[in-house]
C-alpha cells in the first residue's frame, strides 16, 4: 500500500473541509514527530458533535496544515500499469489476476485516502470487478452497478484510472456511473435498486433486435431493501430473458440482531457446489427432467418442481429459494474474493443461452483497515495530551466541526427526553453519524429503514395514527422516491409526520445524483403540508421544537449537509414558532432581499457587499414557504421597489408562491418589481460547494451583482463579479 509522512511541528492548527485531510484540532507536541501510516489505513474524517470539554485543545478551526508536510509514497504497479481497457485482462494467469487485484486496492486506498473518502465497500469488489471483466466483454456486453463506490475498480479498469484522482471534482469523474462519461457505463445509478430494472429493459431490447450480447446487473444487499428490485426479478423471471444477476452481499444488515447472528460461511463444499450449479451440463439435465417430467403429465410436473424446490433448499443458503420463486435460477453462495471460483462460475453461466435470469449470489468482505470504519466511534483522549502516533491517528479519525444534523439530533434528542411518544423513522442510503447518537439514546424508539423511503413514509403515518409523533429523516434526493406515499398517505389524510428532509439543496462532490434541489417545489404544492426551513442552527433548533407542537396536519423542513454557520452556542430546547410568520433582519430601502432558507445568510452578506456601492438593503427571513407570511409580503413590497426572492432551489418553489400571491392581492399592479433566484433549470455537475454555488449563481456576490443591474447600475455589478 501506498506510505503517507504527515510532519507536524511543536504546534499546528489543523481544520476539516471538503477536501482536507486531516481534521479540526489543535495538537501541542514537545518535538517535531514523524507519522508513517500506510495510505490504506488512514481513517476519512468525518464530523461529530462533541458536548463535552476537551482538554489540551484551544479551538475548534484554525489553517490548513501546508502541503509541504505530506510526503507520499506509491507502491508501484506493474501489472495495472499494463491495462488500458478490459481486453488487457484477457491474457493474464491466475496469479498475474491476484496481483492486479492488490494494485488495484493500492490505487484505490492512494487516492480516496489523499481525499479523505471511504473506499472500504469499492475495496470489497475489486476481485468481483476483475472477474466480470475477464470473462465478458464489454463494452459489447452491458455491465451495470447500483452503487457509486462498487464502480471504483470497474472505472480504473475500463481506461479512466489517469483521471480517478479527479473522482468527484469539478470537471472530474463522476462518484458514479455515468452515461455522459464512458462507454463502460450503459446506464447511470446512484440511487440504487435500478440496474437490475435497467438491465432487463436492455435484455428485452437486444432479444427483439435479434442481438446476441450479455447483459450482467450487479446489486448489493442494501439495495434489495427496496421494493423495486422484487419487482424487476419477478418480471425478469416472468419475461425468461437471458442476464446474469449477481448479487454482491457484504453480509450486513440494517438490523443489529440479524448481524448478531452467525453469517453465511463458505467453504469448499458451497463452491463445489456453485461451480456444479453452474455448468452447462447441470442445467441441461435440470432442463431435460423438466421436460420429461411434463410429458407425464401436470400433477407429475408439480412433483417433480417440489421435489426440486425442497431439495436446493436443503442444500442452498437460507432465503435462496425466494430467487427461485420469483424466476431466477440461484447459484451460490460464492467467495467474492477468490478470483479463481468467481471466473469459473461466471464462465460457465456466460455459456448458458436461452436459459432465462441466473442470480450469482456472492459473499464479499468489507476491509475495515481500507479507508476508514464509520460504524467505530473513536473517542478523543481527554486524560491527556496525545502523545503516541495511535492517539494522534485515532483522534485525525474524528472531527469537531458541528454540522446542521448535529444540531437537529440534538435538539431532537431533547425533545424526546420530553416527550415519549417522539420517535425517529429514517430512511435513504447510509446513516449520518450525529443520528446514531439518536438510535444509542432511544434504541426502542429509532427505525432505520434503508433505501425502503416508501414503506418509511406509511410506516410513520401508522405510527402517527397510533398516537405516537414520527419525525421521518430522509434525505431530499431519496424523498423523491416516496412522494406518491407523502400525497396520498400522509398528506391527503392529514395525518402529522414531521418530515425532516436533510441534504437539502447542493452537496458538493455527491453531483447531482444525490442533491436535493427540489423538495421545496414538490412539498408546498401539497395542500395540508406546512413548509419551512431554518436561515441558522438556532432557527434548526426553534423548528424541531415547532413540528414537535404541531398535530393536525403534516409538517416538514428542509437543512443543507455540511458546517453551520455559527451564530450562537449549541441550543438543545427550541422554541415553537409561530406558523406562518417571519421575520425582518435588517431595514434597508429601495430593495428588499427575501431569503428561504440558509441562504438567508448571503442575503446578509450581499447587503455588505451594497454597502460598499453606497446601497442600503432590507434582508427579510421567510422561514415559511407555505402558510406565506403575507403581512410580511405586503410590507416588503410596499416599502420597497424590488423585491428579490432567493431559495436554493427549482422554479415553482419559494418564489413561485411569493409571486403567485404578489400577483393575485394587486402588489404587481403598483410599484414594485419582482424578481427570483433560484437554481437554474439544469442538474448542477459534482464539484466543490463554492464551485457548484458560482455555477448556479447563487453566491453573495451573484445576489449583490442582480440588485446593483436591478438598479441599472451594470458597471458596478460587473465590477463586483470580477
Amino acid at each position: 500500500m501506498g506510505v503517507m509522512y504527515l510532519h507536524f511541528p511543536p504546534a499546528v492548527n489543523l481544520v476539516c473541509e471538503e477536501s482536507a485531510l486531516l481534521c479540526s484540532t489543535s495538537c501541542c507536541l514537545h518535538s517535531y514527530q514523524f507519522l508513517r501510516c500506510s495510505t490504506s489505513n488512514l481513517k476519512p474524517c468525518r464530523t461529530l458533535a462533541f458536548n463535552f470539554p476537551l482538554r489540551h485543545f484551544n479551538r475548534r478551526v484554525a489553517a490548513l496544515p501546508d502541503v509541504d508536510d505530506f510526503f507520499w509514497e506509491k507502491d508501484p504497479t506493474p501489472i495495472l500499469d499494463t491495462i488500458d481497457a478490459p481486453i488487457h485482462l484477457k491474457n493474464l494467469s491466475s496469479k498475474e489476476l491476484k496481483q492486479l487485484a492488490g494494485e488495484v486496492r493500492s490505487e484505490i486506498s492512494f487516492i480516496m485516502s489523499r481525499k479523505c473518502q471511504p473506499c472500504n465497500t469499492g475495496h470489497s469488489v475489486v476481485e468481483l470487478a476483475i472477474a466480470i471483466h475477464y470473462v465478458f466483454n464489454a463494452p459489447m456486453d452491458k455491465i451495470l452497478w447500483d452503487a457509486g463506490q462498487h464502480t471504483y475498480a470497474h472505472k480504473i479498469l475500463t481506461g479512466r484510472r489517469s483521471l480517478f484522482h479527479t473522482i468527484k471534482q469539478r470537471k472530474g469523474l463522476s462518484g458514479f456511473t455515468s452515461r455522459f462519461e464512458s462507454e463502460y457505463d450503459p446506464f447511470g445509478a446512484g440511487h440504487g435498486c435500478n440496474s437490475l430494472s435497467a438491465g432487463l429493459g436492455m435484455a428485452v431490447a437486444r432479444d427483439l433486435g435479434g442481438r446476441k450480447n450479455r447483459i450482467v446487473t450487479v446489486i448489493s444487499n442494501w439495495t434489495t431493501m427496496a421494493g423495486q428490485v422484487y419487482e424487476a426479478m419477478g418480471h425478469a423471471g416472468f419475461l425468461d430473458s437471458n442476464m446474469v444477476v449477481i448479487l454482491n452481499d457484504s453480509r450486513h444488515t440494517l438490523l443489529p440482531k440479524a448481524d448478531s447472528q452467525p453469517k453465511m460461511s463458505i467453504n469448499a463444499f458451497s463452491s463445489a457446489l456453485s461451480k456444479v450449479q453452474s455448468s452447462k451440463g447441470f442445467r441441461k439435465f435440470r432442463e431435460a427432467a423438466k421436460g420429461l417430467s411434463k410429458w407425464f403429465g401436470k400433477g407429475m410436473h408439480e412433483f417433480a418442481a417440489k421435489i426440486d424446490e425442497y431439495a436446493r433448499g436443503m442444500i442452498g443458503p437460507h432465503g435462496a429459494t425466494l430467487f427461485e420463486e420469483l424466476g431466477l435460477y440461484y447459484i451460490g453462495p460464492i467467495d467474492g474474493n477468490n478470483i479463481d471460483d468467481l471466473i469459473c462460475v461466471l464462465k460457465e453461466v456466460a455459456t448458458l443461452d436461452s436459459t432465462g435470469p441466473v442470480l450469482v449470489h456472492v459473499i464479499t468482505e468489507n476491509e475495515k483497515d481500507s479507508g476508514g470504519d464509520f460504524n467505530n466511534e473513536i473517542t478523543p483522549n481527554e486524560e491527556g495530551p496525545l502523545d503516541s502516533s495511535q492517539d494522534i491517528l485515532k483522534f485525525l479519525g474524528t472531527g469537531l466541526s458541528r454540522t446542521y444534523n448535529d444540531c437537529f439530533v440534538e435538539s431532537l434528542i431533547a425533545e424526546a427526553e420530553n416527550d415519549k411518544r417522539i420517535v425517529v423513522v429514517h430512511g435513504g442510503m447510509g446513516i449520518d453519524r450525529s443520528i446514531q447518537l439518536f438510535q444509542s439514546r432511544f434504541p426502542d424508539r429509532f427505525f432505520d429503514l434503508g433505501i425502503a423511503e416508501q414503506h418509511a413514509v406509511t410506516f410513520s403515518a401508522g405510527l402517527a395514527c397510533g398516537g405516537l409523533k414520527p419525525f421521518c429523516i430522509i434525505p431530499s434526493t431519496f424523498l423523491q422516491r416516496a412522494y406518491d406515499q407523502i400525497v396520498e398517505d400522509v398528506d391527503m389524510q392529514k395525518i402529522p409526520v414531521r418530515f425532516a428532509i436533510t441534504s437539502a439543496g447542493l452537496v458538493g462532490s455527491e453531483g447531482p445524483t444525490n442533491s436535493g434541489p427540489f423538495d421545496i417545489t414538490f412539498m408546498s404544492c401539497l395542500p395540508n403540508m406546512i413548509v419551512m426551513s431554518p436561515s441558522n442552527e438556532d432557527e434548526l433548533v426553534d423548528m424541531v421544537a415547532t413540528a414537535a407542537m404541531v398535530e393536525d396536519r403534516p409538517i416538514c423542513f428542509r437543512y443543507p449537509r455540511g458546517a453551520i454557520v455559527g451564530t450562537s452556542g449549541t441550543l438543545a430546547y427550541g422554541n415553537p414558532l409561530e406558523i406562518g410568520k417571519g421575520e425582518i433582519l435588517a431595514e434597508g430601502k429601495e430593495i428588499a432581499f427575501l431569503g428561504y432558507g440558509e441562504v438567508v445568510q448571503r442575503c446578509l452578506i450581499a447587503r455588505s457587499l451594497l454597502f460598499n456601492f453606497g446601497i442600503q438593503a432590507t434582508v427579510a427571513n421567510a422561514r415559511f414557504c407555505k402558510p406565506l407570511d403575507i403581512d410580511l409580503i405586503r410590507m416588503l413590497c410596499q416599502q420597497h421597489d424590488f423585491l428579490i426572492t432567493v431559495e436554493e432551489g427549482t422554479v415553482g418553489g419559494f418564489g413561485s408562491h411569493v409571486s403567485q400571491f404578489i400577483s393575485l392581492d394587486g402588489l404587481l399592479d403598483g410599484k414594485i418589481k419582482w424578481r427570483p433566484i433560484v437554481l437554474p433549470d439544469r442538474y448542477i455537475e459534482h464539484a466543490s460547494l463554492t464551485e457548484q454555488l458560482d455555477m448556479a449563481g447563487l453566491t453573495a456576490h451573484h445576489i449583490a451583482a442582480t440588485a446593483l443591474t436591478l438598479l441599472g447600475r451594470h458597471r458596478d455589478a460587473l465590477l463586483l463579479m470580477k
